[in-house]
């Protein structure tokens, strides 16, 4: 059986975006809960998660985002939050505004609509920590949207077609291939 690769569409964020990711993340130390924080080198904004792909399939994905023409755009850290699932936060997040993300987006769903569906719930955010636990879940998500975010700026000018291989320490992402946006 051919190899399979674990395979997603991100924007990888600027040191400055990090860094404010990473001073949210040591707030959130302090609370009590079960869980791992994003490494700070594993931080990304998914545009586009494919799956478990061929080499075949990544190398005619490949080719359908080299025809992407898109300008190049800014973005603003907005708010944080939490995902939850039967009412337990399982993702703390960081939500990133800029409606352009959601026309690239919106493009990349458009022209590898042939083989992957189009994503219904795309939500811009940064996935700062994963939660396995927390005993007091009202508070907890309510501390959590209170964290106090610097709404940086920042631009985007490219994106980015990743693997991600699961490993008992964390996932390995590494770069098949990178899209510039066009410079305005």
């Amino acid at each position: 059986m051919a190899e399979k690769i674990r395979t997603f569409i991100s924007i990888e964020l600027p040191d400055e975006i990090i860094q404010e990711a990473t001073r949210l993340q040591s707030l959130i130390k302090n609370k009590k809960f079960d869980g791992k924080l994003t490494e700070p080198e594993n931080l990304h904004l998914t545009l586009k998660f494919l799956g478990e792909l061929s080499i075949e399939q990544i190398q005619k994905v490949k080719s359908k985002l080299e025809k992407i023409i898109f300008p190049e755009f800014q973005a603003t850290l907005a708010e944080t939050g939490t995902f939850s699932y039967h009412s337990n936060p399982r993702i703390i997040w960081i939500k990133v505004t800029g409606k352009q993300i959601f026309q690239l987006q919106e493009e990349i769903d458009q022209v590898l609509v042939e083989f992957f569906p189009k994503e219904n719930r795309f939500m811009s955010h940064l996935t700062i920590a994963r939660i396995k636990y927390v005993k007091d879940k009202q508070d907890f998500i309510e501390s959590i949207k209170k964290l106090p975010i610097k709404k940086l700026k920042f631009q985007i000018k490219e994106f980015e077609l990743k693997s991600s291989e699961l490993k008992p320490m964390g996932p390995v992402y590494k770069t098949l291939g990178t899209y510039k946006l066009v410079s305005v």
